[in-house]
């Protein structure tokens, strides 16, 4: 057995002390850990899935991402949950398609976590926010805002002002917050 089958053996042990340490060396072997993990994720069992997307989120590499955004998409949600953490931790450009799809997931905490991993990635975030925050159902408009208040890029304050006009308290507040945070806030205008 080589050090590579080694560590997937610990990964996969059950015992998670020993699987954290064996992610963060898994981690080391970048490149060539990848490919195994990508494979664990077919596992018929959650666990190794979830084991498998904590390690890929600490190899910086397309691959990685590849199989983070597999597992986006896979059954349980503490696997999705994992995934959207790991999308966030790699920064992936790429991910921000899946994210926005993650942010409508039916598990709130996914969604969330989604909407958290946009935020980190930023500004190439924004323009998709804003046209979700246009037109998605009322729980992912609030996280839409949430995120774009977070990020605070200027190109989001037409559409939290256009937010400031719904009946949802938490989306006006996540709006307003948002444009405080750019230096806009409630700005009255003196009628001509």
């Amino acid at each position: 057995m080589d050090a590579l089958d080694q560590l997937i053996a610990e990964l996969t042990s059950g015992d998670d002390r020993r699987a954290e340490a064996a992610a963060q060396k898994l981690a080391a072997a970048g490149e060539n850990a990848a490919s195994a993990l990508q494979a664990l994720l077919a596992s018929p069992d959650s666990d190794t899935r979830w084991w498998a997307a904590r390690a890929l989120a600490e190899i910086p590499s397309e691959q990685a991402v590849n199989g983070l955004l597999q597992a986006l998409a896979d059954p349980d949600p503490a696997v999705r949950q994992c995934a959207a953490l790991g999308c966030g931790k790699q920064r992936a450009r790429s991910a921000v398609p899946a994210l926005l799809r993650a942010m409508h997931d039916s598990d709130s905490l996914t969604a969330r976590l989604a909407a958290n991993a946009l935020v980190i990635i930023g500004s190439l975030a924004v323009e998709p926010l804003v046209e979700v925050l246009k037109g998605a159902t009322q729980s992912v408009k609030l996280e839409a805002a949430r995120a774009l208040a977070l990020i605070s890029d200027p190109r989001a304050i037409p559409a939290l002002f256009d937010a400031l006009d719904n009946d949802s308290l938490l989306l006006e507040y996540w709006a307003n917050e948002g444009l405080e945070r750019m230096g806009v806030g409630m700005t009255f205008f003196k009628p001509v």
